[in-house]
């Protein structure tokens, strides 16, 4: 079992910054490629960003913008958001990929909104 737990979300303005951070508690952290995904209200959950030993990946519409990262010392996964947009409003949830590629553990979700 692997737990997360996100933080960091909040209101901001457009053009602003903010970092995600999703702790993780359970079995080995390093092992698990991870996920941030975002679900805007009407729209599907989409994948961010997501790391692994593999390299790492951006949707389109985020690459240049934000930033995943992970420090497995302290079991913690970040999504550095730049220039934000009113388009990147949603809940933000980061999840643990298993060896059998399904994102198994997932986090409650922060909420992020970005105003005009």
């Amino acid at each position: 079992q692997v737990q997360l737990v996100e933080s960091g979300g909040r209101l901001l303005q457009a053009g602003d910054s903010l970092r995600l951070s999703c702790a993780a508690s359970g079995r080995t952290f390093s092992g698990y490629a991870m996920g941030w995904f975002r679900q805007a209200p009407g729209k599907e959950r989409e994948l961010v960003a997501r790391i692994s030993r593999s390299g790492i990946v951006y949707a389109d519409s985020v690459k240049g913008r934000f930033t995943i990262s992970r420090d497995n010392a302290k079991n913690t996964v970040y999504l550095q958001m730049n220039s934000l947009k009113p388009e990147d409003t949603a809940v933000y949830y980061c999840a643990a990929q298993g060896g059998d590629g399904r994102y198994g553990y997932w986090g409650q979700g922060t909420q992020v909104t970005v105003s005009s």
